[in-house]
């Protein structure tokens, strides 16, 4: 399954975000801690770079995510040049009221009343960047939901004298080169629920619990995981919750709805779907779709069944 999104309002937000960072000092991307380079749109990296924007990193949701895949993408990105990382979640206020100072630290020339700093927050959809910006300015200034994309316009706010900041709307990018990335996506909703298949993106997040969190489900849904795979990880949630159609068959759907749920709200516990080793193996062995017979295309990286790059365990 590849899941492209990329609605007429996302490609408006990217020509306004190019004008906009020729006044910006300074890159603020909010990414998924559970999935920082999946969530890490390139054209932000193409824009930041070309203006040679210095770029504050933060993995928010990171108290969703696991704790030692955290640690690697940090030192990860904080061996980059002109980049700073740091782990936190958006909704504390105690970790939000450390982004202005490693804001100030990024742009040292910038920051005083003739010369505020200025700073544009950016990131695909429903990763955090209203309530990233909400608690910065402590008051509603951003609408927050459930659904990717609530953000459609720009909006320029003031943080005391000295800083100005730029909201701009969640934005991915017109092709995810990589299934997993797409699909990884999905599981963590920042793509829209008409342009994915729930059961096909919860058969893919169960795969990648089985590799590395099988305990979590058997912790959270009371069955054994030896020798499963993601489908048989959806029938064993219809089962132990009695989920049903009305004919008595298993309703996988509210199954897969209940996994992707349980991961998205941190129930199921800290997980994170990849390390950056698993991004190191991904762009090693990934090879671009390629025409097979009647101009059809497959992606042999992938393989019939959809095999996963594996997730070292941790």
């Amino acid at each position: 399954m590849s899941i492209q999104w990329f609605p007429g309002h996302m490609n408006a937000a990217r020509k306004k975000a190019a004008e906009t960072m020729e006044s910006t000092d300074l890159v603020i991307e909010v990414l998924d801690a559970r999935i920082p380079q999946a969530s890490c749109n390139p054209m932000v990296e193409q824009l930041r770079n070309f203006r040679q924007r210095p770029c504050l990193k933060i993995l928010n949701k990171s108290d969703l995510a696991d704790p030692h895949a955290t640690k690697a993408w940090l030192d990860f990105y904080n061996a980059q040049k002109g980049v700073h990382a740091v782990a936190l979640s958006c909704k504390k206020p105690s970790d939000v009221a450390k982004v202005p100072g490693l804001a100030l630290a990024l742009a040292p020339h910038r920051g005083v009343p003739t010369k505020p700093l200025r700073m544009m927050i950016m990131g695909i959809p429903n990763v955090g960047k209203s309530t990233l910006m909400n608690a910065l300015l402590k008051k509603r200034v951003a609408n927050v939901g459930d659904e990717p994309a609530v953000t459609k316009v720009q909006q320029r706010l003031y943080l005391g004298k000295n800083m100005i900041l730029v909201d701009t709307p969640g934005m991915l990018w017109p092709k995810i080169a990589h299934p997993t990335d797409g699909l990884m996506l999905a599981a963590s909703h920042a793509v829209g629920v008409n342009a994915l298949i729930e059961e096909e993106v919860a058969t893919f997040l169960a795969e990648r619990l089985l590799l590395n969190y099988s305990k979590f489900l058997t912790a959270r849904y009371g069955f054994s995981t030896d020798g499963i795979d993601g489908v048989s990880v959806i029938e064993g949630v219809a089962k132990k919750r009695a989920y049903r159609l009305k004919g008595g068959e298993w309703d996988l759907e509210k199954a897969a709805h209940t996994l992707l749920l349980d991961y998205r709200s941190g129930a199921l516990g800290r997980v994170s779907l990849e390390t950056p080793a698993s991004r190191e193996h991904l762009l090693a062995t990934y090879v671009p779709p390629v025409l097979l017979g009647q101009g059809k295309t497959t992606d042999v990286s992938q393989g019939e069944q959809g095999e996963l790059d594996p997730l070292p365990r941790q």
